[in-house]
Parts: C-alpha cells; structure tokens; sequence
C-alpha cells in the first residue's frame, strides 16, 4: 500500500492533479487558498486585487512583526477599492477551490488547513474525495486520523480556533496508527520557520495524543521551512511533510 500526502499546496492545481500518480490514495493536510505568495509577490488573491507593490509592502510588514501597520494597510486598501471585502475573497476562493478540488485524484482525503473555508468545500469535493476534521478513515488497514485548521494567531487566517476546540477534535479520534493535522505538535525545532524567522503555533494537544496513543506517524504541514522536518518523539515518527506550493513533490507512506 502506498498513499502519498500533501500539505500546504497554496494553488499549485497543476501539480496537485499529479500528486496522486503511483499511488493508492492522496492525503492533503490543508492550506489549499493561495492568498499571499511571500516567495513571489505576484501570485494570489491579494496581489490579484492590489497588485504586486501592495503585497510586497504587505509581506514586509507581516515579516517584521509590525502588526498594527499591516492592519492599517490593509484596511486602506480595502477602503480604497470600494468592493465588499468578504464578496470579493469568496469569489475569490470561490475560483481557487473549482480549479484545486477538480485535480484531487480518487480517493482522495483532505483536512482543513488555517487558511481554508471550511464551509465552502461541501461544494466542491466530489465523489472520491472524503473530507474529514475531528474523524477518522481506514486506509489499507490502518487507521488514520485528520484535524483541520490552526489555532488562534495574531495573522487572524479563515480557519483559526481555541486551543478547547482543537483539543476535542483531537480527543474525540481515540487511537490512530497516523495521526494528520494541518499543523505540528507542539515541540519548537518543528515549529520554527528558518526563512521567515518565527515559531508558528503548534498543538499541546497534538504532542499529548502522541505521547499517550503512540501512533506510528504524526503527519502535517503549516512550517513551510521548518529547523527540523523530522524527528521522533517515543516510538511515533514526527514528519513535516513539505511545502507542496515550492517542492510540488507528495511525501509518500508506504506498507
């Protein structure tokens, strides 16, 4: 059995509809909108409605932690194209997950990442995709089990929830042989960004549940260029899966 896994694929359609080849079954961990490139400020829906200048002045901000000028940003910016905000991100989101949704190969099975809108992909996962949050699926013998979104952040992303939340999801899996989720456990050399020089939030839930059901993996994505992509935390191999928009390369699990 082989299944490949994907995580962070920020609009790479084209890859993604090849993500699958070779193996039995496709796992995406989420993050599936584009919405700010910091690699290449052209691509995605904020440079689509302020242009390229704006999201690079956007990307220094946020890089430099000044939140509060980012925030003045881009209420400015949102004041001066005089669209409804939340109209224009959904059409938005709306073309993306059209695109991305009809490459997933079946089977497919997806989990929500930070970015995403939950409430939209009803619509447009089809009949070979399974889409799973706090839930769990059998996959050649194994049970795999899936948590969506990240946790509150000052970025304030789509899909960001309390830590009470995220903790039930998790509990309410009972023991897995792959634990996927969107973001890392809660250990800092997998939570560092090297490029863009922070600690991104992972779960004290998560590294609980490897700790108390040992499943054989913990799979996830969120840490685009992690201090350490992988380590092992007891006997469960802890595995950052890789920034699918750059590397356009699936992980790959096989047994």
């Amino acid at each position: 059995m082989r299944v490949h896994v994907v995580s962070d694929v920020h609009g790479a359609a084209e890859a993604l509809a090849k993500a699958g080849d070779g193996a039995d079954a496709l796992i995406c961990l989420g993050d599936l909108v584009l919405f700010l490139d910091y690699a290449d400020h052209s691509r995605g829906i904020f440079p689509d409605l302020f242009g390229a200048e704006n999201a690079s002045r956007m990307v220094a901000l946020r890089t430099a932690l000044r939140w509060d000028e980012a925030r003045a940003l881009d209420r400015e910016l949102w004041d001066g194209l005089g669209t409804d905000r939340r109209t224009a991100i959904e059409a938005a989101v709306r073309r993306q997950y059209a695109e991305l949704f009809a490459a997933f190969p079946a089977p497919t099975y997806a989990t929500y990442g930070n970015v995403d809108i939950p409430a939209l992909w009803a619509e447009y996962a089809g009949p070979g995709t399974t889409v799973l949050d706090g839930a769990t699926a059998e996959i050649g013998g194994l049970v795999f089990g899936f948590v969506g979104g990240g946790l509150r952040t000052a970025y304030r992303t789509p899909y960001e929830i309390d830590d009470e939340t995220y903790a039930a999801k998790v509990a309410a899996l009972g023991k897995v042989d792959v634990l996927c989720s969107h973001i890392p456990p809660a250990v800092p050399e997998l939570c560092y960004d090297t490029v863009a020089r922070r600690f991104e939030r992972g779960s004290e839930a998560l590294l609980d549940a490897i700790r108390s059901i040992r499943p054989k993996y913990a799979l996830f994505g969120h840490v685009h260029q992690p201090l350490v992509p992988r380590m092992r935390i007891g006997t469960t191999e802890c595995v950052n899966v890789g920034h699918f928009n750059s590397r356009r390369t699936p992980w790959a699990l096989q047994w």
